[in-house]
């Protein structure tokens, strides 16, 4: 095992996150910003965009597209990027095991302006097994892991992802939780802490930790992509499917973990 993973494996368990610097390359964070240029602020939720829908969780969460892999180009690049893929692999991809891969379970284009936060959820108490931490035998087993991608600089007043470490273990319900009222803010949560990051940076967090987005009091926007990846075996969970257009014109590699159990369709007489 590398010095780094034994580090990174460490930290990860421990705290449940991990921040990767410098992620993105200039080229790709500039030609994901150009895509982010042209969205349209006024799309009504529920509304498409080029293969993309509007499906913002809260009235403060901002425009969030869903399914933004339809929207290609940069997006595309993100599937596989050499950051993070061998970490999600390792964390949520069944390593060692008879249905070891990987599946994107959502893609989603976010922006955020001034006044939005995304409220709490998640954590370890009484959490969906889809998110959940797992240890054991030497391995992961982890529902889901996340990677946001922070394609503008994300400091105080920027609406930063808050987390609360080491929630993704816990046992118990925070004691605190729902004392700040319907769509909590975590910005004085206690235990919650900002994950800031420069243009470029992600932040790597298993779904299962307490998290949600910081109240934004900057003007501008907050533009980050966010990846879910979890086991082989799973299914999107709002029920989008991939097209066959998308489908096709990926590398067989980004191919397998948007789609990594083909159809299997009966074929000859059907009464037997």
């Amino acid at each position: 095992m590398r010095p780094a993973q034994i580090t990174d494996d460490f930290f990860f368990d421990l705290n449940g996150y991990l921040v990767l610097q410098g992620a993105l390359e200039p080229d790709l964070l500039a030609r994901l910003n150009s895509a982010f240029d042209v969205f349209p602020r006024d799309l009504p939720r529920g509304a498409w965009f080029h293969g993309a829908q509007r499906r913002d969780y809260t009235a403060e969460t901002g425009l969030e597209l869903h399914h933004c892999l339809e929207l290609g180009g940069p997006f595309e690049e993100l599937i596989d990027h050499p950051s993070w893929i061998d970490l999600v692999r390792h964390y949520c991809g069944e390593e060692q095991s008879y249905v070891e891969g990987l599946f994107i379970d959502e893609c989603i284009a976010s922006v955020r302006a001034s006044g939005g936060h995304h409220p709490v959820h998640s954590g370890g108490y009484r959490g969906a097994l889809r998110g959940r931490f797992d240890y054991r035998h030497g391995v992961f087993r982890c529902g889901q892991v996340n990677i946001i991608c922070a394609l503008t600089d994300i400091g105080p007043g920027d609406g930063a992802t808050m987390v609360i470490p080491g929630s993704h273990k816990s046992n118990f319900e925070h004691p605190l939780k729902g004392n700040y009222g319907a769509g909590e803010r975590m910005d004085h949560l206690p235990g919650a802490v900002p994950v800031h990051l420069q243009a470029g940076d992600a932040v790597l967090f298993v779904d299962g930790l307490m998290h949600g987005g910081s109240s934004r009091t900057n003007p501008g926007e907050r533009r980050v992509t966010i990846y879910r990846y979890g086991v082989s075996w799973g299914a999107t969970r709002f029920g989008y499917r991939y097209s066959e257009a998308l489908l096709n014109r990926l590398t067989p590699a980004r191919r397998r973990i948007l789609e990594p159990i083909p159809p299997l369709l009966p074929t000859g007489d059907p009464t037997g």
